[in-house]
C-alpha cells in the first residue's frame, strides 16, 4: 500500500457538510473545490481513513504520493484506504481551512468565507525534521516549503 494512488477519488457525503467536487488543481494534481458558499468557522469535511500504527505509517510513507495524517503519538489515518475525499485537499501556506483534532476525529474547519468554485486548502505543516518538500501553492506569503521552518 506504500505510495498508494487513489484512482477514482470521490467526496463521501457522510463526512462532508457542504457540496464539494474534485477536479484538476492549479496547485497539484487534483484538488477539492467548494460547490456552494461555505461560511466561516464551519465544519467542512472530516478526514477519514484506515487507522494505522507508527510502524505501519513508516512503511506506507515511503512512496512519492501518500495520504497520511497524524492523529496522535501513536495513530495515523491513511486516507488512501477509506478516505472521505478530504485526503485530496491540497496544501497552501495561506489556507482557507484549518485542521482540528477532536476526540479522535480530524475535522477541517473553514477559516473564512469560501466562494463557490474556490479550491479548499490546508497547511500540511510537515515537520522540519523530515526531508524538505517544495511548495507550489502560489500564495503571496508562500514559505517555499510545505515543511514548517
Amino acid at each position: 500500500m506504500a505510495g498508494a494512488v487513489i484512482k477514482s477519488p470521490s467526496i463521501d457525503p457522510r463526512f462532508a457538510r457542504f457540496r464539494l467536487s474534485i477536479r484538476t488543481s492549479g496547485i497539484h494534481g487534483r484538488g477539492v473545490f467548494a460547490a456552494e458558499h461555505i461560511p466561516p468557522r464551519r465544519k467542512v469535511i472530516e478526514y477519514t481513513g484506515e487507522r494505522i500504527s507508527r510502524r505501519e505509517t513508516k512503511r506506507r510513507g515511503n512512496g512519492p504520493v501518500t495520504y497520511l495524517f497524524t492523529l496522535d503519538d501513536y495513530w495515523t489515518l491513511d486516507g488512501a484506504v477509506g478516505g472521505s475525499g478530504a485526503e485530496i485537499i491540497n496544501h497552501c501556506c495561506e489556507p482557507n481551512l484549518s485542521a482540528c483534532i477532536m476526540r479522535g476525529h480530524i475535522l477541517y474547519l473553514s477559516k473564512r468565507a469560501i466562494a463557490p468554485g474556490e479550491e479548499l486548502t490546508v497547511d500540511y505543516r510537515f515537520s522540519n525534521k523530515i526531508g524538505r518538500v517544495a511548495c507550489r501553492c502560489g500564495a503571496p506569503g508562500c514559505r517555499g516549503t510545505i515543511n514548517l521552518k
